[in-house]
């Protein structure tokens, strides 16, 4: 999957769903749930124990119609650990200009994080596909994007089940939800159907209703 192709599903799927913490054991049942519930784009922060095999299980779980990403890349060997377990997107919170180019040289989705005019548009310059906005808050997103409204902002961090959709109407094409959606909780009995119902009303939040089709 090249990066276009991959900044389009993220687009059109508008959130990406983010693991951090210890998952293990979890990782295929997190992965089936949110896909039925219409998540199409999976992050899995290489800070989280046993990050890098719970991307090789979520990733044997679905098929190509889901995304699954490596979150909190902050250097090159991270990032050239992540994209040889099969990393589909890399994500950061700060911009590495040897991770953005990495991630282009691949034709890798790459998606730093950048919070000041400054910051942002020297990740746009760098080929960054998308920009990771954070951490976000709407009023300060609103303001810095009345200048920069041709850059594609994923907002991340502030971001919960009742203000996502305000994020997409102010213009983000998509927005990342960690412990918002995804907490630890799911460990407990219950938890998974738990996280199934948050991942559909968060779909239902952004118009995003499932299409009834499950992962294989």
């Amino acid at each position: 999957m090249n990066a276009q192709h991959a900044k389009s599903l993220i687009e059109a799927g508008r959130v990406i769903a983010i693991l951090r913490g210890d998952y293990t054991g979890y990782f295929r049942q997190i992965a089936r749930a949110l896909a039925d519930a219409g998540i199409t784009a999976i992050e899995v922060t290489l800070n989280s124990p046993g990050a890098l095999n719970g991307l090789h299980e979520m990733k044997d779980e679905l098929d190509d119609r889901f995304l699954i990403g490596a979150g909190t890349v902050l250097n090159e060997s991270q990032a050239f650990e992540a994209i040889s377990a099969g990393a589909q997107f890399i994500v950061a919170p700060n911009t590495n200009p040897r991770v953005v180019a990495i991630c282009v040289e691949r034709d890798i989705c790459v998606i730093p994080g950048a919070y000041t005019p400054t910051e942002i548009m020297n990740a746009v310059e760098l080929g960054a596909h998308l920009i990771k906005l954070f951490p976000a808050e709407l009023g300060y997103f609103k303001a810095v994007r009345a200048p920069l409204n041709h850059v594609p902002f994923v907002a991340t961090g502030g971001v919960s089940l009742d203000n996502a959709a305000e994020y997409i109407k102010a213009g983000a094409v998509a927005v990342g939800m960690g412990s918002q959606l995804i907490g630890e909780y799911v460990k407990q009995a219950g938890g998974i159907e738990a996280l199934g119902e948050r991942a559909r009303r968060l779909a239902r939040a952004l118009a995003l209703e499932p299409q009834g089709v499950r992962a294989i």
